[in-house]
């Protein structure tokens, strides 16, 4: 037999929502941040530059918390505003990835991971070989295809993830007005 909880109240749905931006905003900024990093290392202005937006977004969503603990409600709109930003600019990302596929840094990357698990990259290699050819694809076919589905699923992430953050904010506005008017 399932118990029903009564409500939260306003002022516990307010902390709740500053906590949770706070951590989410703060990961998203440090993460984002630490990637334009090491692109910048490696001279990539693409990904340095996409890690900087989603860094902004961390920080669009900072300042909206911050608006929100001054008793203001329209930091709200600011935390719902970072998500629909961030998903806009990973959406955009996904689609360049997809459209420009670099077929050679997925074969570094696939070697440097099968190095990773000690397993001989000769060996990878000739494993998907085989698949490519059981599959009746040839191997830069069935890596592109695998490049692809990767970022297909990068975006599909992102909208579930970025939307139910929105959707979780957005749902929380009439308890946040009622907390901030006492």
């Amino acid at each position: 037999m399932a118990s029903n909880k009564p409500p939260l109240l306003p002022a516990e749905v307010l902390r709740r929502v500053l906590r949770v931006s706070r951590f989410d905003g703060t990961t998203i900024l440090v993460v984002a941040a630490a990637f334009a990093f090491g692109s910048a290392m490696l001279h990539d202005v693409h990904g340095t530059m996409v890690s900087l937006m989603v860094a902004g977004a961390g920080a669009i969503e900072l300042h909206g918390a911050g608006i929100l603990r001054h008793g203001e409600e329209r930091g709200l709109r600011w935390l719902v505003s970072a998500q629909v930003y961030l998903m806009f600019v990973m959406l955009g990302y996904v689609m360049y990835s997809m459209n420009h596929v670099d077929i050679d840094a997925f074969r570094h990357l696939l070697a440097s991971s099968a190095a990773d698990m000690g397993m001989p990259v000769d060996q990878l290699r000739q494993q998907l070989a085989q698949s490519a050819a059981q599959s009746g694809v040839t191997m830069e076919e069935g890596l592109r295809a695998c490049y692809q589905t990767f970022y297909l699923l990068v975006g599909l992430a992102t909208v579930l993830c970025q939307g139910a953050m929105a959707i979780y904010y957005a749902r929380r506005y009439p308890a946040i007005a009622e907390a901030l008017r006492r």
